[in-house]
């Protein structure tokens, strides 16, 4: 029997298959692999239904961008790195430690998926810097993966700290669209291409241990080997079960708000004042019009 299904995202933002899951999805949902592969530069939220019954079954929610306004924390455990360790690049012009401006953060999350990788490719860009770990820049391959493991590896830690300072919350509407969806004995998971342990982390701070045990499956970007842009971790999802079509409903953060939604179904700014009765409707519509 053929399904439909509704890939629901904030774009651009974070980057699953360490699959950590009570219940595998396979059976309940269905995906589509090309259409994945055609938005890539978002995070999912999916919808599914049955195309006999066009009744929504599960909805997966991707993790930075959908539960947690990420970027901004990410940005500033970056910049506390640096300031820890004093790190100067020689072609800046502030005789400060290094520091990533928002809108240039923006950018750049959205261009290279990986903490280590965005390192590596400023560093590149912007010349070795100097800092507490080496008085001068490192010349060589060994000492250049040694600073950048070093600052990735502090970095991770404060974030770590952040979101454990019980200051972070989820993204308006999430906590209500879950427990909504779980009281309608609808399917829930999350699928991040974040490593497991940050999404581990997030989801048992902002969504709760209840929750978070409750989830029928959980995947983690652990198991993919490219992260984004490119599409591995969505497509690795899709292939847990059979195929069908998806269609993409966009719910943006600040960071993306002036992207490119035209092939969306639906856009949000946030998921405050949206039903599981709207998603199934609007599902329903998608559907019909196929």
């Amino acid at each position: 029997m053929a399904s439909y299904s509704m890939l629901l995202f904030p774009p651009n933002l974070s980057n699953p298959l360490g699959l950590y899951s009570r219940t595998r999805l396979a059976s309940s949902f269905k995906a589509n692999t090309a259409a994945t592969s055609k938005t890539t530069s978002c995070r999912p939220f999916l919808v599914v239904a049955s195309a006999s019954s066009r009744a929504l079954q599960a909805l997966i929610f991707d993790c930075d961008g959908v539960i947690l306004e990420s970027e901004h924390l990410h940005r500033q455990a970056y910049n506390d790195a640096f300031a820890y360790f004093n790190v100067r690049c020689p072609s800046s012009s502030s005789s400060g430690p290094l520091n990533w401006s928002l809108e240039f953060y923006d950018e750049l999350q959205n261009l290279i998926g990986g903490g280590k990788p965005k390192m590596r490719w400023y560093f590149k860009e912007h010349g070795w810097p100097i800092s507490t770990i080496f008085d001068s820049s490192p010349e060589n391959d060994d000492d250049r993966a040694k600073l950048i493991d070093i600052l990735q590896d502090w970095k991770t830690e404060r974030y770590k700290e952040i979101i454990k300072s019980g200051t972070v919350e989820p993204r308006p509407g999430v906590l209500r669209l879950m427990d909504e969806a779980k009281a309608a004995g609808k399917k829930i998971a999350v699928c991040s291409a974040a490593t497991k342990s940050s999404v581990v982390l997030c989801l048992e701070n902002l969504i709760g241990m209840e929750r978070f045990q409750g989830l029928d499956c959980f995947l983690a970007g652990d198991d993919v080997k490219e992260k984004k842009p490119d599409p591995s971790i969505y497509i690795t999802a899709a292939k847990a079960a059979t195929g069908a079509e998806m269609s993409c409903v966009i719910s943006y953060t600040p960071s993306t708000a002036n992207q490119d939604f035209k092939e969306a179904a639906a856009i949000y700014p946030d998921l405050s004042n949206v039903r599981l009765t709207d998603l199934e409707a609007l599902l329903k519509n998608v559907v019909t019009a196929k």
